[in-house]
């Protein structure tokens, strides 16, 4: 491939699949209160349906690194794609919130091999100089997920069935196969690493635990004890794991990447804020559909705004950073970000429509843009033979913060309701949730002040 060639055409291709992935996901997420009325559930419940497929994500992740090196990083993508397509064929087809549940857990599972192998497939093709522009080309298509997901999935939902919504995927499937079995090299380590059986069987059960666990909390579905229970196996299990990742050789996931400061400032802080932004494809459609009174598709048509933000910063991206470096960015924009994740949390049914459409657009400027940020600098000091490694640690705590915000943001609804004495989807619970993950995002801008000042130098320098 020429030196272009690679930071154009292999982000873009791999993107098709996170298009996918980012569709179904902003898709799915306006049609929740449909969905909860067609199968007689609260739609509070309906949190499952998102959480068992980063749950999935999050214990299927950690093998997808050494799988990739092992098989080769185009075919384990190829086979994600056909997988995943599978999962929404299975969504489709649900006929009540278990089948779905199910059908998302296959779908997580695709998704576990599709994400981190295609960022892994960029990582190894395109040049260190040119990382920052061909993540920035990476999310673009990507980013189309969530512009149109909303709108179009408030007018699959509105005016044609929900079930539409994971059909949609088939020809999108279809076009990201074929592109990568005619244009993506398949990338494979000459030298792969043992397999650490031993500590996929700890982390793996632990995430799914842990998750399960705080996912059930506050739910009719468990007992107290039983979430109690449940959790707490999860944090035995995850304790345990860290013990046995400092003696083995090849840990499936290698804590030691923390001891690399831009890499552990980045997960860590970035944890912090992906906690805060991952609850509001939860709620915002809540809030305007069963607070407001929208419709699915003037829901969607609202919240798609964010998308259309984060598109227009992409090509700002770089620039931003080149001059006023990554810690600046990261700090002063977490800051930014958190200003307009408390926006949201001051709608009312009175707020003029325009304001709203500032608000979100602005919002999605600010969260693209540290997205980018935490994207490049993560891997500033990775050294390539650790590549594998870095993206499957990453994707893990990225699908696990995503999992523990919408957690986070159905427990204090429903503990805010329980406090006024309303149900939990009553509009004046809304406030105190976007109260708490903007202090958060504060919070995150605390841990990026800990970057060096010229950390991710090389990535942006001309």
């Amino acid at each position: 491939m020429s030196s272009s060639r690679p930071s154009r055409t292999v982000p873009l291709i791999v993107a098709v699949a996170l298009l996918m992935e980012n569709l179904d996901a902003s898709v799915l997420s306006t049609a929740l209160p449909d969905i909860a009325a067609d199968f007689g559930s609260d739609p509070i419940h309906l949190k499952l349906v998102l959480t068992t497929y980063l749950l999935a994500l999050a214990v299927f992740i950690p093998a997808s690194g050494w799988v990739a090196d092992k098989v080769g990083a185009k075919i384990v993508f190829r086979w994600a794609i056909v997988v995943f397509a599978a999962g929404s064929v299975a969504c489709g087809l649900s006929q009540s919130l278990i089948e779905l549940i199910l059908a998302r857990l296959l779908q997580g599972i695709g998704g576990a091999m599709m994400v981190p192998v295609g960022r892994l497939i960029l990582l190894r093709a395109v040049p260190r100089e040119g990382l920052v522009e061909a993540l920035a080309w990476l999310t673009v298509p990507a980013l189309i997920g969530p512009v149109l997901g909303p709108p179009l999935g408030g007018y699959i939902t509105t005016y044609w069935d929900w079930r539409w919504i994971f059909w949609i995927n088939i020809p999108l499937a279809v076009l990201g196969i074929a592109l990568v079995t005619w244009l993506i090299p398949n990338i494979r380590e000459d030298k792969v690493r043992p397999f650490d059986a031993v500590g996929f069987l700890l982390i793996g059960p632990g995430l799914a635990a842990f998750l399960t666990g705080v996912t059930l909390a506050g739910l009719s579905l468990a007992t107290p004890v039983q979430v109690s229970v449940i959790t707490g196996t999860g944090l035995v299990l995850i304790v345990a794991y860290i013990f046995h990742a400092g003696r083995t050789t090849n840990p499936i996931i290698d804590l030691s990447l923390l001891r690399l400061p831009s890499f552990r400032i980045a997960v860590t802080g970035g944890l912090l804020f992906r906690i805060a932004v991952g609850s509001l494809p939860f709620l915002l459609p809540l809030m305007l559909q069963l607070g407001f009174g929208m419709t699915a598709f003037q829901s969607g048509s609202l919240t798609f705004v964010s998308g259309a933000g984060a598109m227009a910063m992409k090509f700002a991206a770089q620039p931003l950073l080149r001059r006023f470096g990554f810690r600046g960015v990261l700090t002063g924009n977490a800051l930014i970000a958190a200003v307009f994740l408390a926006g949201p949390g001051a709608f009312t049914p009175a707020t003029p429509i325009a304001l709203m459409i500032a608000v979100l657009f602005v919002g999605g400027l600010s969260r693209s843009l540290q997205f980018t940020a935490l994207n490049a600098i993560a891997y500033a000091e990775v050294s390539p033979e650790r590549l594998s490694h870095a993206t499957s640690f990453s994707a893990v705590l990225q699908q696990l913060s995503g999992s523990l915000g919408i957690t986070l943001a159905a427990m204090t609804l429903e503990l805010t309701g329980a406090l006024r004495g309303t149900s939990s989807t009553d509009l004046g619970n809304f406030p105190a949730v976007f109260g708490l993950v903007t202090v958060l995002t504060m919070i995150s801008a605390l841990v990026f002040l800990r970057l060096s000042r010229l950390a991710g130098y090389d990535l942006v320098r001309r």
